[in-house]
């Protein structure tokens, strides 16, 4: 089966089935981190608005959501969230490939940085998404709290040399 990473079409319609990816792909973390993840405050409805604002990228095989990843260019960056792989399919390089295209966009809009957050207790991500070119650049307190919850982390992205005539 052959896996496809796409930008949402304007006519994507599988908000449900979207928000039940991100649900099973988040539910580990339900008991890791403090405060609750942002995630549960979003449904069906809130992700289709989400999408009107940011890009939204997609690994679909056969016709199902596999993965996805927002987007949304900021003034200095383009901010990558929401990014998740479906439970038993984690690890096979979904996550990575979805990464590249959000790369992608984000040098198509000009922007010198990628950057994402991740919580405080999530080393394991840290680690991936160090192996993919991000660094820790400051430390984060949600509201109410004393200590660092989350971190954020960015990748530069260099300017891509072409030679003359290429």
């Amino acid at each position: 089966m052959s896996i496809e990473i796409i930008q949402a079409p304007s006519g994507f319609r599988q908000w449900a089935e979207l928000w039940e990816l991100l649900l099973a792909a988040f539910d580990d973390q339900k008991a890791r981190i403090d405060p609750p993840s942002s995630l549960y405050r979003l449904d069906a409805e809130s992700l289709a608005r989400k999408a009107q604002d940011e890009t939204l990228f997609l690994a679909v095989e056969s016709g199902q959501l596999i993965g996805c990843a927002f987007a949304k260019v900021k003034v200095d960056c383009v901010y990558v969230g929401k990014v998740a792989v479906k439970p038993g399919r984690q690890g096979q390089g979904i996550g990575r490939r979805l990464m590249q295209a959000a790369e992608r966009f984000a040098r198509q809009t000009g922007r010198p940085v990628m950057e994402l957050e991740t919580r405080i207790e999530l080393v394991e991500n840290h680690e991936t998404f160090a192996a993919l070119g991000f660094v820790r650049t400051a430390e984060h307190a949600h509201e109410g709290y004393a200590r660092p919850t989350y971190i954020t982390m960015q990748k530069p992205l260099r300017a891509e040399i072409t030679s003359p005539g290429a």
